[in-house]
């Protein structure tokens, strides 16, 4: 069953009837919600069908469970990975990468080019080679590439003929100097040489292009930044009912907005011990399925419920919380309330989507998941 706040933002969607002032406060906790995500508006679904790179598919897989919760926190150098197609459709080995959606916050910190080494061509003669040497320059003058202080080395390696696959060449020096200036981004060139560094006339290794090979296949660029944005986990005061659930900042200023009325059911929670509740978050409701491609959704939870006196050890509470609870059961002072029912382990999720340009994207989220409950 969707909790509370799915069902109200999902009656948010444009053509939905409400109560006076109800679309503002829904438009509102939309809003907020967007601000969580650490978007202003979100994202257009791509204008046609599209699969994500199974780079990324595969990443995400690795990084979180089904429902976008993390299962491996330590995988990520940072919280977002970024992947841009090349942008040049050519059979030539130059490739461009715009990266107009990287936002100036973000710190470049890994940027990684992934090329789909092909089949060799076949070779005859005896003096078949078993090595090629691969090279990746960033571009200087776009025009003329070969001419002296034309072009920069980033990386260079011998590269096997055997079978075919991906190879990935770091170029995270260039990248940070395009996202300082854009308009020194003139792409990359990869030449293809002897292993011993000479010209070859014929170059057996090949890598996909961008024009006549597979979606899968084609060339990639792949940035691992951080964009400064952690979980800044505050109480919520003057929530109704009393209780003070720990949620983002800018979440938190949207759930008033959703359950104002709702005061009676809070009543009754009171009388149910602290424990932990689901909280379903579905994207398609809420009108986001569009542009995010997994999960579909997940389960916030959300605590409530009493923390009576005396504290159980099955209540988690807090030195502080079990002196509170003495202080407000002896009535020793004025004014101190029992400790409240809130969220004692905060877990991250991870969103897999298509940003503004239809590249793919897979950015972590802190404290979203309520792990577990206690009385503090």
């Amino acid at each position: 069953m969707l909790g509370t706040v799915l069902l109200l933002l999902a009656l948010a969607k444009p053509g939905c009837p409400g109560p006076s002032g109800a679309g503002s406060r829904r438009a509102e906790a939309l809003k907020k919600l967007l601000e969580v995500f650490g978007m202003e508006d979100p994202p257009a679904p791509p204008a046609h069908s599209k699969q994500p790179p199974q780079y990324m598919v595969d990443l995400f897989n690795t990084v979180a469970n089904a429902d976008g919760v993390t299962k491996n926190p330590d995988i990520l150098e940072g919280n977002t990975v970024r992947s841009f197609l090349d942008k040049t459709h050519s059979e030539e080995m130059r490739f461009l990468f715009v990266l107009s959606t990287v936002a100036k916050n973000e710190k470049i910190l890994t940027a990684e080019l992934h090329l789909f080494r092909l089949w060799p061509r076949a070779t005859e003669g005896p003096k078949r080679q078993h090595l090629c040497q691969v090279s990746i320059y960033q571009v200087l003058e776009r025009s003329e590439p070969d001419a002296p202080g034309g072009k920069k080395l980033l990386a260079t390696r011998l590269v096997s003929l055997q079978g075919s696959g991906w190879e990935v060449f770091a170029i995270t020096q260039a990248v940070r100097d395009w996202t300082d200036d854009e308009s020194s981004n003139q792409g990359l060139l990869v030449t293809v040489q002897g292993p011993d560094g000479n010209p070859l006339d014929s170059p057996p290794l090949r890598f996909a292009s961008g024009r006549d090979h597979h979606e899968s296949k084609k060339p990639m660029l792949v940035l691992f930044t951080d964009d400064g944005r952690r979980g800044a986990t505050l109480p919520m005061a003057g929530f109704p009912g009393g209780s003070h659930t720990l949620w983002h900042s800018s979440l938190g200023a949207a759930i008033p907005l959703l359950l104002a009325g709702r005061r009676s059911t809070r009543s009754l929670d009171r009388l149910q011990p602290c424990q932990r509740h689901p909280l379903s978050v579905d994207f398609e409701e809420i009108g986001w399925s569009g542009w995010i491609i997994s999960p579909r959704g997940y389960n916030a939870y959300h605590c409530k419920g009493s923390c009576p006196f005396p504290l159980g050890e099955n209540m988690r509470p807090t030195n502080h919380a079990t002196v509170q609870s003495i202080i407000n059961a002896l009535k020793l002072s004025e004014g101190v309330s029992s400790p409240c029912c809130v969220p004692d382990k905060l877990y991250s999720i991870n969103l897999l989507y298509f940003d503004d340009d239809e590249n793919v994207v897979l950015k972590q989220y802190d404290d979203m998941v309520a792990g577990s409950c206690g009385c503090h």
